[in-house]
């Protein structure tokens, strides 16, 4: 039987015990909400800034800043987009296979920290990969010493939305004996497939089907404006699937890929492919043959995601010049 000294004892646990709990379900709530607030939300559009890239010997030096920047991923369709300088996909970076990165990342973004994930180095992420505070920068240093197509992206938490919102890109190692088949490339391009979902959704990002897939950022541009290439010329395709959900299944209409490079790595060669899969980041160099003119279109063989935007066009003409004519449908 409790003496009422040990009865007012456990009381008092139990007082304290409460009000803990009560404190902590009433911060939780609240910074719950500051969170959505931030992700949600829309910032003021923040006009691009052109990387800074600059090569001293082995050693590249690469500056980058991340913004808020308004972009058009369909027609008169405007995304409040979180950026590498300003474009999603971010500016293609090149290296070569044995050079050091030192790379800057300059966060313009006012209301939240973002971060580098690079792809294609090898690099501790607990210190390599790490927040940079709104308005300030962080210079990190890594070796660049695998060849191959990567992807990079914001890293910082949550990584969805940070990738979902815009932010990734492509960085191309180049091999340092190159690729055995450099000698038999007329014509080189970027491609980097993404998707695009309610803008800021969060929730959207996790359960929902994106609204547009998309080649180099958005749904018409190479429609409108297709790659081009000449009667006999072999073609080189770097590709990225940026993700950040969905798979792709990288394929040209009326061509056979003469060789594919997984993940861009010259050693990783394949020979006579009609479908490349890219899981979410994977890359790959696809080259091929054109041997007719016309219109051949370049999708993804998941045929909903063409129909969401995720097509291009490469023009084969004898010249090799764009005659200005409609371009094909697929």
């Amino acid at each position: 039987m409790l003496s009422f000294p040990n009865i007012y004892k456990y009381t008092l646990i139990l007082t304290i015990f409460t009000a803990a709990l009560s404190h902590c379900s009433s911060t939780s709530p609240i910074q719950q909400s500051q969170n959505e607030e931030a992700f949600s939300s829309t910032a003021p559009s923040q006009p691009p800034v052109d990387p800074v890239i600059r090569r001293d010997g082995q050693t590249v030096y690469i500056e980058m800043t991340s913004q808020v920047t308004d972009i058009e991923i369909s027609k008169g369709v405007i995304y409040n987009a979180w950026t590498f300088n300003g474009t999603s996909p971010g500016p293609v970076l090149r290296v070569k296979e044995g050079d050091t990165i030192v790379f800057t990342l300059k966060n313009k973004d006012m209301r939240m920290n973002h971060s580098m994930d690079m792809h294609a180095v090898h690099a501790s992420p607990s210190s390599k990969f790490i927040d940079v505070m709104p308005g300030e920068e962080g210079t990190f240093t890594y070796p660049a010493s695998n060849p191959g197509v990567f992807m990079y992206h914001c890293g910082s938490k949550p990584t969805l939305a940070h990738i979902a919102n815009g932010m990734y890109g492509m960085i191309i190692v180049e091999p340092k004996a190159g690729y055995p088949s450099d000698h038999l490339v007329d014509r080189s391009y970027t491609l980097v497939q993404s998707e695009w979902y309610k803008e800021h959704d969060y929730n959207s990002f996790v359960n929902g089907e994106p609204e547009y897939v998309v080649f180099n950022g958005n749904t018409y541009t190479l429609k409108e404006h297709p790659l081009l290439a000449k009667v006999g010329d072999t073609v080189r395709i770097y590709v990225s699937n940026a993700g950040p959900n969905e798979v792709s299944s990288f394929h040209v209409v009326g061509t056979i890929m003469d060789r594919v490079y997984k993940d861009g790595n010259p050693r990783n060669i394949e020979y006579g492919i009609q479908t490349v899969m890219l899981p979410a980041s994977g890359g790959a160099v696809v080259e091929f043959t054109v041997t007719e003119e016309g219109d051949y279109p370049i999708v993804t063989h998941q045929f909903k995601h063409v129909d969401k935007g995720a097509s291009a066009v490469l023009r084969v003409t004898k010249d090799g010049k764009n005659h200005g004519g409609k371009t094909m449908a697929h």
